[in-house]
Protein backbone atom coordinates (compact mmCIF):
# COMPACT_ATOMS: atom_id res chain seq x y z
CA UNK A 1 0.00 0.00 0.00
CA UNK A 2 1.12 3.46 -0.78
CA UNK A 3 2.35 5.75 1.64
CA UNK A 4 -0.81 8.24 1.17
CA UNK A 5 -3.26 5.33 1.53
CA UNK A 6 -1.49 4.28 4.59
CA UNK A 7 -2.46 7.64 6.14
CA UNK A 8 -6.03 7.79 4.77
CA UNK A 9 -6.73 4.06 6.20
CA UNK A 10 -5.88 5.33 9.37
CA UNK A 11 -7.69 8.52 9.35
CA UNK A 12 -10.31 6.58 8.18
CA UNK A 13 -12.57 8.91 6.53
CA UNK A 14 -16.51 8.78 6.73
CA UNK A 15 -19.07 10.56 4.06
CA UNK A 16 -21.25 12.17 6.37
CA UNK A 17 -22.86 13.53 3.37
CA UNK A 18 -23.16 13.95 -0.57
CA UNK A 19 -25.97 15.70 -2.22
CA UNK A 20 -26.52 17.51 -5.00
CA UNK A 21 -27.66 21.30 -5.56
CA UNK A 22 -29.43 23.21 -8.64
CA UNK A 23 -30.29 26.79 -8.43
CA UNK A 24 -31.71 30.06 -10.34
CA UNK A 25 -30.95 33.18 -10.54
CA UNK A 26 -28.88 35.36 -7.74
CA UNK A 27 -28.37 33.05 -4.64
CA UNK A 28 -26.10 32.98 -1.33
CA UNK A 29 -25.98 30.13 0.97
CA UNK A 30 -24.00 30.26 4.13
CA UNK A 31 -22.59 27.06 5.65
CA UNK A 32 -21.35 26.61 8.86
CA UNK A 33 -18.35 25.55 10.75
CA UNK A 34 -18.14 21.80 9.16
CA UNK A 35 -17.06 20.40 12.87
CA UNK A 36 -13.95 19.09 11.77
CA UNK A 37 -15.53 17.89 9.05
CA UNK A 38 -13.96 18.55 5.10
CA UNK A 39 -16.16 19.77 2.17
CA UNK A 40 -15.83 18.96 -1.23
CA UNK A 41 -17.27 20.28 -3.85
CA UNK A 42 -17.25 20.20 -8.15
CA UNK A 43 -19.20 22.54 -10.14
CA UNK A 44 -21.02 20.65 -12.99
CA UNK A 45 -22.24 23.55 -14.66
CA UNK A 46 -22.88 27.68 -14.05
CA UNK A 47 -20.53 29.24 -12.15
CA UNK A 48 -20.65 30.86 -8.26
CA UNK A 49 -18.30 32.93 -5.96
CA UNK A 50 -16.62 30.94 -2.64
CA UNK A 51 -15.61 32.78 0.13
CA UNK A 52 -14.15 30.89 2.98
CA UNK A 53 -13.81 32.36 6.80
CA UNK A 54 -10.40 33.80 7.43
CA UNK A 55 -9.35 33.43 3.70
CA UNK A 56 -8.76 37.46 2.61
CA UNK A 57 -9.76 36.62 -1.25
CA UNK A 58 -12.87 34.87 -2.56
CA UNK A 59 -12.45 32.41 -5.10
CA UNK A 60 -14.70 32.56 -8.40
CA UNK A 61 -15.90 28.43 -9.63
CA UNK A 62 -16.34 27.96 -13.24
CA UNK A 63 -17.80 24.74 -14.48
CA UNK A 64 -15.37 21.92 -14.10
CA UNK A 65 -13.52 23.21 -11.17
CA UNK A 66 -13.48 21.22 -7.88
CA UNK A 67 -12.88 22.82 -4.38
CA UNK A 68 -11.67 20.81 -1.27
CA UNK A 69 -12.05 22.83 2.29
CA UNK A 70 -10.13 20.77 4.58
CA UNK A 71 -9.95 23.38 7.57
CA UNK A 72 -13.79 22.80 8.42
CA UNK A 73 -14.40 26.40 8.06
CA UNK A 74 -17.65 28.12 7.71
CA UNK A 75 -18.08 29.32 3.92
CA UNK A 76 -20.49 30.93 1.34
CA UNK A 77 -21.46 30.23 -1.69
CA UNK A 78 -23.14 32.64 -3.82
CA UNK A 79 -23.88 34.33 -7.38
CA UNK A 80 -23.04 37.78 -5.48
CA UNK A 81 -21.65 37.65 -1.98
CA UNK A 82 -23.29 41.24 -1.57
CA UNK A 83 -26.34 39.42 -1.09
CA UNK A 84 -27.92 38.31 2.21
CA UNK A 85 -27.60 34.32 2.49
CA UNK A 86 -29.64 31.83 3.19
CA UNK A 87 -28.55 29.26 5.77
CA UNK A 88 -27.28 25.89 4.30
CA UNK A 89 -29.62 23.88 6.79
CA UNK A 90 -32.75 25.72 5.03
CA UNK A 91 -31.97 24.43 1.60
CA UNK A 92 -30.35 21.48 2.24
CA UNK A 93 -33.26 20.18 4.66
CA UNK A 94 -35.78 21.00 2.50
CA UNK A 95 -37.67 18.86 -0.27
CA UNK A 96 -35.42 17.51 -3.39
CA UNK A 97 -36.18 16.75 -7.39
CA UNK A 98 -34.98 13.90 -8.77
CA UNK A 99 -32.65 13.63 -5.53
CA UNK A 100 -31.06 17.24 -5.95
CA UNK A 101 -31.75 20.04 -3.98
CA UNK A 102 -33.74 23.11 -5.88
CA UNK A 103 -33.48 26.41 -5.75
CA UNK A 104 -35.13 29.31 -7.04
CA UNK A 105 -36.56 26.45 -8.97
CA UNK A 106 -34.09 26.96 -12.01
CA UNK A 107 -31.02 25.21 -13.53
CA UNK A 108 -28.38 27.87 -14.29
CA UNK A 109 -26.37 26.27 -12.07
CA UNK A 110 -25.35 23.00 -10.40
CA UNK A 111 -23.14 21.34 -7.73
CA UNK A 112 -22.40 17.93 -6.61
CA UNK A 113 -20.65 17.92 -2.42
CA UNK A 114 -19.30 15.94 0.25
CA UNK A 115 -18.39 15.85 3.79
CA UNK A 116 -16.04 14.11 5.30
CA UNK A 117 -15.39 13.05 9.17
CA UNK A 118 -12.02 11.75 9.88
CA UNK A 119 -12.51 8.89 12.70
CA UNK A 120 -9.25 7.96 13.04
CA UNK A 121 -7.46 10.16 16.77
CA UNK A 122 -4.78 11.78 14.48
CA UNK A 123 -6.46 13.87 11.88
CA UNK A 124 -4.22 16.59 12.17
CA UNK A 125 -1.23 14.94 10.29
CA UNK A 126 -3.18 15.43 7.31
CA UNK A 127 -4.99 18.64 7.55
CA UNK A 128 -2.70 21.38 9.33
CA UNK A 129 -0.68 20.48 6.33
CA UNK A 130 -3.36 21.40 3.37
CA UNK A 131 -4.23 25.28 2.91
CA UNK A 132 -7.40 26.22 3.60
CA UNK A 133 -9.14 26.19 0.41
CA UNK A 134 -7.50 23.37 -2.58
CA UNK A 135 -8.80 24.40 -5.78
CA UNK A 136 -8.33 22.17 -8.81
CA UNK A 137 -9.22 24.11 -12.35
CA UNK A 138 -6.59 23.24 -14.69
CA UNK A 139 -7.87 20.16 -17.79
CA UNK A 140 -6.28 17.51 -16.11
CA UNK A 141 -7.96 18.08 -12.80
CA UNK A 142 -11.16 18.21 -14.24
CA UNK A 143 -10.62 15.31 -16.43
CA UNK A 144 -9.67 12.90 -13.80
CA UNK A 145 -12.63 13.94 -11.62
CA UNK A 146 -15.26 14.26 -14.25
CA UNK A 147 -16.59 10.41 -13.67
CA UNK A 148 -16.54 10.72 -10.01
CA UNK A 149 -18.59 13.44 -10.90
CA UNK A 150 -21.16 12.38 -13.22
CA UNK A 151 -21.47 9.16 -11.66
CA UNK A 152 -22.65 10.76 -8.45
CA UNK A 153 -24.47 12.60 -9.75
CA UNK A 154 -26.50 10.30 -11.95
CA UNK A 155 -26.88 8.29 -8.53
CA UNK A 156 -27.99 10.79 -6.59
CA UNK A 157 -30.92 11.86 -9.53
CA UNK A 158 -31.78 8.38 -10.05
CA UNK A 159 -31.62 6.28 -6.40
CA UNK A 160 -31.25 2.47 -7.36
CA UNK A 161 -30.24 -0.56 -4.97
CA UNK A 162 -26.86 -0.15 -3.47
CA UNK A 163 -27.33 3.38 -4.33
CA UNK A 164 -26.09 4.78 -0.83
CA UNK A 165 -22.84 2.57 -0.84
CA UNK A 166 -22.04 3.77 -4.40
CA UNK A 167 -22.34 7.63 -3.59
CA UNK A 168 -19.97 6.86 -0.77
CA UNK A 169 -17.42 5.00 -2.62
CA UNK A 170 -17.63 8.07 -5.12
CA UNK A 171 -17.23 10.32 -2.14
CA UNK A 172 -14.34 8.75 -1.14
CA UNK A 173 -12.74 8.66 -4.72
CA UNK A 174 -13.15 12.02 -4.91
CA UNK A 175 -11.15 13.04 -1.84
CA UNK A 176 -8.35 11.15 -2.94
CA UNK A 177 -8.30 12.46 -6.33
CA UNK A 178 -8.51 16.01 -4.76
CA UNK A 179 -5.29 14.84 -2.46
CA UNK A 180 -3.50 13.07 -5.51
CA UNK A 181 -3.94 16.27 -8.07
CA UNK A 182 -3.05 19.15 -5.49
CA UNK A 183 0.30 16.98 -4.50
CA UNK A 184 0.94 16.37 -8.23
CA UNK A 185 0.38 20.46 -8.55
CA UNK A 186 4.30 21.71 -9.08
CA UNK A 187 3.12 25.01 -7.80
CA UNK A 188 2.16 23.64 -4.24
CA UNK A 189 5.36 24.12 -1.95
CA UNK A 190 5.39 23.17 1.55
CA UNK A 191 6.95 20.95 4.07
CA UNK A 192 5.92 17.57 5.42
CA UNK A 193 5.25 14.04 5.20
CA UNK A 194 2.57 14.64 2.19
CA UNK A 195 4.46 17.23 -0.10
CA UNK A 196 7.77 15.13 0.08
CA UNK A 197 5.55 12.30 -1.64
CA UNK A 198 5.68 14.35 -4.79
CA UNK A 199 9.17 14.15 -4.78
CA UNK A 200 10.52 10.71 -6.47
CA UNK A 201 13.49 9.97 -3.37
CA UNK A 202 12.28 11.07 -0.38
CA UNK A 203 8.81 9.19 -1.64
CA UNK A 204 11.24 5.98 -2.01
CA UNK A 205 12.25 6.39 1.46
CA UNK A 206 8.81 6.85 3.17
CA UNK A 207 7.44 4.23 1.00
CA UNK A 208 10.12 1.88 2.26
CA UNK A 209 9.27 2.64 6.03
CA UNK A 210 5.50 2.09 5.74
CA UNK A 211 6.02 -1.16 3.69
CA UNK A 212 8.64 -2.50 6.49
CA UNK A 213 8.24 -0.17 9.77
CA UNK A 214 9.41 -3.12 12.18
CA UNK A 215 12.49 -3.40 9.67
CA UNK A 216 15.43 -2.49 11.55
CA UNK A 217 16.24 1.10 9.44
CA UNK A 218 19.37 2.75 9.61
CA UNK A 219 19.95 6.08 8.00
CA UNK A 220 21.79 3.99 5.30
CA UNK A 221 19.46 2.26 4.37
CA UNK A 222 16.88 4.32 4.03
CA UNK A 223 19.01 6.46 1.78
CA UNK A 224 20.13 3.89 -0.67
CA UNK A 225 16.24 3.16 -1.51
CA UNK A 226 16.00 7.06 -2.49
CA UNK A 227 19.17 6.75 -4.37
CA UNK A 228 21.48 8.73 -2.26
CA UNK A 229 24.21 9.64 -0.04
CA UNK A 230 23.56 9.21 3.81
CA UNK A 231 24.31 12.83 4.55
CA UNK A 232 22.53 14.45 1.26
CA UNK A 233 19.48 12.31 2.24
CA UNK A 234 19.37 13.41 6.01
CA UNK A 235 19.41 16.86 4.54
CA UNK A 236 17.09 16.72 2.02
CA UNK A 237 14.42 14.24 4.40
CA UNK A 238 14.42 17.01 7.23
CA UNK A 239 14.04 20.02 4.51
CA UNK A 240 10.93 17.85 2.68
CA UNK A 241 9.50 16.71 5.37
CA UNK A 242 10.12 18.38 8.49
CA UNK A 243 11.98 16.01 10.73
CA UNK A 244 14.70 13.53 10.72
CA UNK A 245 14.20 10.05 9.15
CA UNK A 246 14.86 7.60 12.14
CA UNK A 247 11.97 10.51 13.86
CA UNK A 248 9.86 9.97 11.35
CA UNK A 249 10.12 6.21 11.25
CA UNK A 250 9.32 6.65 15.35
CA UNK A 251 5.96 8.14 14.82
CA UNK A 252 5.15 6.41 11.83
CA UNK A 253 5.33 3.07 14.38
CA UNK A 254 3.54 5.22 17.06
CA UNK A 255 0.93 6.01 14.98
CA UNK A 256 0.31 2.14 13.67
CA UNK A 257 0.59 1.19 17.49
CA UNK A 258 -2.08 3.72 18.25
CA UNK A 259 -4.04 2.07 15.52
CA UNK A 260 -3.92 -1.05 17.64
CA UNK A 261 -4.30 -0.42 20.54
CA UNK A 262 -7.60 1.34 19.56
CA UNK A 263 -9.06 -1.73 16.99
CA UNK A 264 -7.54 -4.70 18.15
CA UNK A 265 -7.04 -6.90 21.52
CA UNK A 266 -3.24 -7.69 20.84
CA UNK A 267 -1.21 -7.20 23.91
CA UNK A 268 1.87 -4.66 23.81
CA UNK A 269 3.69 -8.10 23.88
CA UNK A 270 2.27 -8.70 20.61
CA UNK A 271 2.64 -5.31 19.04
CA UNK A 272 6.26 -4.30 20.00
CA UNK A 273 8.06 -6.90 18.13
CA UNK A 274 5.53 -6.61 15.02
CA UNK A 275 7.10 -2.71 15.21
CA UNK A 276 10.47 -3.50 15.19
CA UNK A 277 11.07 -2.68 19.09
CA UNK A 278 13.08 -6.00 21.17
CA UNK A 279 11.41 -5.13 24.31
CA UNK A 280 7.96 -3.95 25.98
CA UNK A 281 10.04 -1.34 27.41
CA UNK A 282 11.58 0.15 24.94
CA UNK A 283 8.73 0.37 23.19
CA UNK A 284 6.51 2.10 25.92
CA UNK A 285 9.39 4.48 26.46
CA UNK A 286 8.81 5.50 22.53
CA UNK A 287 5.36 5.21 22.81
CA UNK A 288 5.21 8.13 25.65
CA UNK A 289 7.94 9.97 23.90
CA UNK A 290 5.49 10.60 21.02
CA UNK A 291 1.89 9.81 22.14
CA UNK A 292 2.35 12.15 25.47
CA UNK A 293 1.21 9.03 27.55
CA UNK A 294 1.88 5.51 28.34
CA UNK A 295 0.03 2.54 25.98
CA UNK A 296 -1.94 1.63 28.94
CA UNK A 297 -3.03 5.48 29.24
CA UNK A 298 -3.75 5.87 25.85
CA UNK A 299 -6.10 2.18 25.63
CA UNK A 300 -7.95 3.50 28.79
CA UNK A 301 -8.41 7.28 27.68
CA UNK A 302 -8.56 7.04 24.19
CA UNK A 303 -7.17 10.59 23.51
CA UNK A 304 -7.73 12.66 20.94
CA UNK A 305 -4.07 13.52 20.28
CA UNK A 306 -2.42 14.33 17.43
CA UNK A 307 1.52 13.61 16.51
CA UNK A 308 3.81 15.73 14.87
CA UNK A 309 3.84 13.76 11.62
CA UNK A 310 4.16 17.27 9.64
Amino acid sequence: MDPLSNVLSLLKPQNYLSAGMEAGGDWAIQFPDQQGGIKCGAIVSGSCWLSVEGVEDAVHLRPGDSFLLPRGRPFRLATDLALEPTPAATIFLGPRKDGIVSLNDGRDFSIVSCRFGLAGSHADILLKMLPPIVLLRDEQSQAALRFAVEQMMQELRAPQPGGFLIVEHLAHMILVQALRLHLADRSNTGVGWLFALADRQMSAAISAIHDSPAERWTLQALAAHAGMSRSTFAQKFRETVGTSPMEYLAQWRMLLAGNRLENSRDPISVIAPSLGYESEAAFSTAFKRIMGCSPRQYVRDRPKMATALS
